[in-house]
C-alpha cells in the first residue's frame, strides 16, 4: 500500500450519526469503531489506528455484522450469530477445533465468529470487554471492535505508516486481495466523511 488510511477522532454522537449517513455504516457499528480506536490510541499512543480502518475490516468481514440480513441491536449484539465457514482446508486454511465448539458450534473445525470474524483461538488470546459488562463476547460489536483494534496494534505497530498499516492488516488476514479491499474501503470511508486518509 502506498499510504496508511487512518482517521482518528473522539466520539461525538452528532458526528457519528452524520458519518453513518455519509458512509452507510450502521450507526451502532460506527460508534463501536470510533470508541475502540479512541480507547486503543489512549493506551497505545504509538499505534494511531483510525476508526475507518476498523470499519474497513468490519465491512469486508461481515458488512458490519449485517451479513446474511442480520443487524446489530442497541446493545451491539447481532440479531443472529455470524459464523464463518469451516476452516477445513477446502478453500481456507485448515484449523482444527480449538474451543470444543463453544464459540462456533463446531467441535471438529474452527470457524471465525462475530462481526469482526475472530478464530476462537485468537479470541481466547485477544478478546476484550469493550462495553464493560464483564464479558468479552466476540458476537458483540463493542467487544469485537476493541479486540480488533488491540490486535491490529499489537507488537508496537504504527498504523500511521504504510508499512505498519499493511503489516497490521496482513496479520489479520494473510491475503493481498484482502489488504486491498480493506484499504480501499477504509479510504472510501475517509473520503466520504471529508477526512484525509
Amino acid at each position: 500500500m502506498t499510504a496508511a488510511v487512518n482517521v482518528t477522532r473522539n466520539p461525538d454522537a452528532d458526528w457519528v450519526a452524520w458519518a453513518a449517513g455519509q458512509t452507510g455504516i450502521p450507526e451502532r457499528a460506527l460508534r463501536a469503531y470510533v470508541a475502540a480506536a479512541v480507547t486503543v490510541n489512549a493506551t497505545e499512543p504509538g499505534c494511531g489506528i483510525g476508526w475507518n480502518t476498523l470499519a474497513g475490516v468490519g465491512s469486508v468481514e461481515t458488512a458490519h455484522g449485517t451479513y446474511g440480513g442480520g443487524y446489530l441491536n442497541g446493545a451491539g449484539q447481532g440479531s443472529r450469530p455470524v459464523v464463518g465457514p469451516a476452516l477445513n482446508g477446502a478453500g481456507f486454511a485448515a484449523i482444527a477445533d480449538t474451543d470444543g465448539g463453544a464459540l462456533d458450534g463446531d467441535p471438529r473445525w474452527d470457524r471465525a465468529v462475530g462481526p469482526m470474524q475472530f478464530i476462537p483461538s485468537t479470541w481466547q488470546l485477544v478478546g476484550r470487554d469493550g462495553n464493560a459488562d464483564g464479558t468479552a463476547d466476540p458476537f458483540n460489536i463493542d467487544d469485537a471492535a476493541l479486540s480488533a483494534a488491540s490486535y491490529l496494534c499489537a507488537g508496537g505497530r504504527d498504523l500511521t505508516t504504510a508499512g505498519g498499516w499493511t503489516s497490521a492488516i496482513y496479520a489479520y488476514n494473510q491475503s493481498d486481495a484482502y489488504i486491498r479491499k480493506v484499504h480501499d474501503q477504509a479510504a472510501a470511508y475517509a473520503a466520504s466523511t471529508g477526512a484525509a486518509g
